[in-house]
């Protein structure tokens, strides 16, 4: 079976390589789709490009009036495409007067596409915050209101900070949703034409919403008691993949106690503590479930004390036991979760974040927390509920940006109707990317990419025409030749250059990505063992993430980072003086709004020239940019891209390379074993490692497996979710209009209208009559009656009519059952 399987597979690679190829071929004869929209997007761009003088000789108060120009236009019936070209070449404008940043025209196309519902993806450091600022701009003319979706907190105040100079210079208003803001906080930054927040934020603020008495506005109630929110128009989601695909698996959910007996899961702990993997239950990783054993059915229910699982009263105990083995043996401390101050925190899988105050439901996050011997919480009842699918699907039109959609792009047009847009970058790429190295185990592959980090860290290392490479310190060098000192030596020597092929020196910026806070430590661990020094980022260090991440590009500088921690902070190569200047900032003022210009542009001069910045930058590109290193495959094909992403941003110079083993999770689940027979065939030994495309194909197969089977997980979510979707609109709509002041006596008459009608038609029915009767005899004659049979007749007919039909129903059962059950060869008298 297995060796049929794998040939079907393979089969499969070969005719999906095959269509590939012919894709490609008709790609390159007519043209991508993609590039087709992006060229009818190119006259538009012209158009903006020859409005900039006229805008470049207005004062700002001039600029700043055309927003009130523009509004007296949509007023007069023309639509927001009729102004767009005039408002983005406004947005530049302002763009370059109070951000010193201009809008490439690859950002203009982005925002562009962003105006009209789609997905942007454009490359990692190609400026998806500038673009966002054009399509909120021209639709926050309307005045209905734009929401930018990020991922956090941080990121929401960054950008709405970083970006509001250029809204208020043209006359918005702008704010962000931040998670410890009171209500009345909220209704003022709601009531801006752009508000910056979480996608959870967001969510929470919509269920919360409707749960309170009173509407927006509504004074004859205190604040605290009226809805924040108001219509939902127009959103813009950034890394819109992280939102709409990998958070769309957990709904949003307002919950209460639930005031449960929270001892038996100690108890169902215990049991399965003294439960032994395989011989009493099974753990299936592919699936992520446990299964119980007939033998372990047997042995749990004597552990437990109680004759059997499946009697009344004890129907609990195999689902409690079943959530305690898997907080054993699939969630990991570390990985999943972490323990903080007494208290299971979940771990975001995709990118590595805290999910303060979020739990995992169905008696898992008590199972855990009694795994973990903290306080083991209530379980909760659930108030209030919506996926973030459901969510912002509500939502007027949305539209998106992220590094990485076209994985997903099929997904995006099946639930959302979302087309994405692979946006050009403005500098040509010279991203480097090496082939996966795969190696047996986990301790070879974690001892090899130490071993890259400590070379590009600390050691120049000589190529020579002919030998092996040399690890060793440039001492000095001129045209002719260069003097090293060998690692390990204080010997030093002098090579002729005519003698070198290549020379890498040391100090490249080194970023390494890890799937787990544990495996962060453990490479971490090796790190400080060779001296190197490095800073780590994971879970446990979220408060710093975006500090952290923004001086990954310095020279020398090792970051080890929890996979995507730090999106959507820029790294730039030899630092970044931004982030250093509000890290000394941040205590004296509140927002960086509110530090003065002059201020600001002398703080940064100063870092950069104390830093040595703009020089160390130069040296970093010279000698080839940032290097990422990844230490496993991620399930999903996005994150690796995303990783890959953080270098080469806007033509810098930049690399990357994957480290696997055959112990990953990713290969030993679903690749291992097809995998390890092909290394064996090639005579793989210890220690050795190969770049082969054939295996990195058949990872990536893996990873595509994986991919769809958790758009299964989502989809059947959000069928789930569609009754309970539909009673939402329903209830929050009717609701909605009480508080909006629509009078309660008008709804009940309508109501009462449309029952009276419903019934009317119902009983002046021609077959009403004969329908009814035959459904009342049929249920208490426990047999099945046809309406039409009855027409005519008169009741007492109708009623002889019934009971002979229900004789000879019950004669024709009682014969099928004696046929059924009684032998034909057997005599009657035997009969019992």
């Amino acid at each position: 079976m297995d060796i049929l399987e794998r040939f079907w597979e393979s089969l499969g690679l070969f005719f999906n390589g095959l269509m590939r190829g012919f894709e490609r071929a008709i790609t390159s004869l007519f043209g991508s789709s993609n590039a087709r929209y992006i060229k009818k997007l190119h006259a538009k761009v012209e158009a903006i490009n020859n409005l900039g003088p006229q805008y470049e000789s207005m004062t700002d108060e001039e600029l700043k009036s055309q927003t009130a120009k523009f509004r007296e236009r949509l007023a007069a019936g023309e639509t927001l495409d009729d102004i767009l070209v005039e408002a983005f070449a406004v947005c530049r404008e302002a763009g370059t007067r109070f951000l010193r940043m201009r809008h490439y025209d690859v950002q203009l196309i982005g925002g562009m596409v962003l105006h009209n519902g789609m997905i942007a993806e454009m490359v990692t450091g190609e400026g998806k915050t500038l673009v966002a600022t054009l399509a909120a701009y021209l639709n926050a003319i309307e005045g209905k209101g734009v929401h930018v979706v990020t991922v956090n907190d941080y990121l929401a105040r960054r950008d709405m900070e970083w970006m509001a100079p250029l809204y208020l210079g043209l006359g918005l208003t702008v704010g962000a949703i931040q998670s410890d803001m009171d209500v009345d906080q909220r209704q003022l930054v709601y009531d801006c034409d752009i508000t910056y927040g979480t996608n959870n934020e967001f969510g929470f603020d919509y269920l919360r919403d409707n749960m309170r008495p009173a509407a927006r506005g509504d004074d004859r109630f205190p604040k605290h008691y009226q809805q924040s929110q108001g219509p939902l128009h127009y959103a813009i989601i950034d890394e819109v993949d992280n939102i709409l695909i990998d958070e769309a698996r957990t709904p949003l959910i307002i919950s209460g106690p639930a005031h449960d007996n929270v001892r038996k899961y100690a108890e169902t702990d215990r049991i399965a503590r003294q439960l032994k993997k395989d011989v009493h239950f099974e753990v299936n990783e592919k699936d992520h479930s446990t299964n119980l054993t007939d033998e372990g059915v047997r042995a749990a229910e004597h552990l437990a004390g109680v004759e059997s699982f499946y009697t009344a009263g004890n129907m609990e105990w195999p689902h409690l036991i079943d959530n305690a083995l898997k907080a054993h043996y699939l969630y990991k401390k570390d990985v999943n979760y972490v323990v903080k101050e007494g208290r299971v925190v979940i771990v975001d899988e995709f990118t590595g974040r805290l999910m303060e105050g979020r739990q995992w439901s169905d008696g898992l996050h008590q199972a855990v927390e009694a795994k973990e011997g903290v306080k083991i919480k209530e379980e909760t009842q659930t108030l209030a509920t919506i996926t973030l699918q459901n969510y912002f699907k509500l939502y007027y039109k949305i539209s998106g940006m992220t590094g990485t959609a076209m994985t997903e792009a099929a997904e995006f047009w099946k639930i959302y109707e979302l087309d994405v847009i692979a946006i050009p970058t403005n500098r040509p790429m010279k991203r480097i990317l090496h082939p996966d190295v795969i190696y047996r185990t986990e301790v070879e592959k974690y001892r090899a990419a130490a071993d890259e980090i400590e070379q590009l860290n600390k050691w120049d290392i000589v190529w020579p025409k002919k030998g092996d490479e040399i690890w060793c310190e440039i001492v000095r060098e001129n045209d002719d030749s260069i003097e090293i000192k060998r690692r390990n030596s204080n010997r030093r020597e002098v090579i002729k250059r005519s003698e070198i092929d290549q020379i890498d020196y040391k100090g490249r910026p080194v970023l390494v990505g890890t799937v787990s806070i544990e495996k962060s430590e453990r490479l971490a661990r090796l790190l400080d063992q060779r001296g190197i020094e490095h800073q780590v980022l994971n879970a446990k260090h979220h408060k710093r993430e975006a500090e952290i991440v923004a001086q990954a590009g310095r020279r020398g500088a090792v970051t080890i980072a929890t996979n995507m921690a730090g999106r959507g902070t820029d790294i730039v190569l030899g630092g970044n003086a931004e982030t250093m200047a509000w890290a000394r900032l941040q205590d004296k003022y509140e927002t960086r709004l509110d530090v003065p210009r002059e201020e600001w542009d002398a703080l940064i001069a100063e870092i950069e020239a104390s830093e040595n910045m703009t020089k160390d930058g130069d040296y970093v590109k010279r000698i080839g940019g940032l290097h990422v290193i990844a230490t496993e495959r991620h399930d999903a094909r996005r994150i690796d891209l995303q990783l890959r992403g953080r270098c080469g941003r806007q033509g810098d110079p930049g690399s990357s390379r994957f480290f696997l083993s055959l112990e990953d999770d990713l290969m030993r689940i679903f690749a291992g074993p097809w995998v390890k027979s092909i290394l064996d065939r090639l005579g793989m030994q210890e220690g050795e490692r190969i770049e082969s495309r054939m295996v990195t194909r058949r990872i990536e197969a893996a990873q595509k497996k994986v991919e769809e089977r958790n758009f299964e997980i989502r989809k059947n979510l959000l069928e789930y979710d569609e009754v309970m979707d539909e009673q939402r609109k329903r209830v929050y709509g009717y609701r909605q209009r009480i508080l909006d002041g629509t009078s309660c006596r008008d709804l009940i008459i309508d109501m009462i209208h449309e029952q009276v009608d419903r019934f009317i038609e119902m009983f002046l029915h021609r077959d009403y009559g004969v329908e009814s009767f035959a459904k009342w005899a049929g249920k208490n004659l426990s047999t099945t009656l046809e309406p039409r049979d009855f027409r005519g007749m008169d009741f007492e007919s109708a009623d002889i009519y019934a009971k002979d039909q229900a004789e000879r129903f019950a004669e024709t059962q009682v014969l099928d059952a004696i046929e059924e059950n009684l032998p034909i060869d057997e005599d009657p008298s035997e009969w019992s």
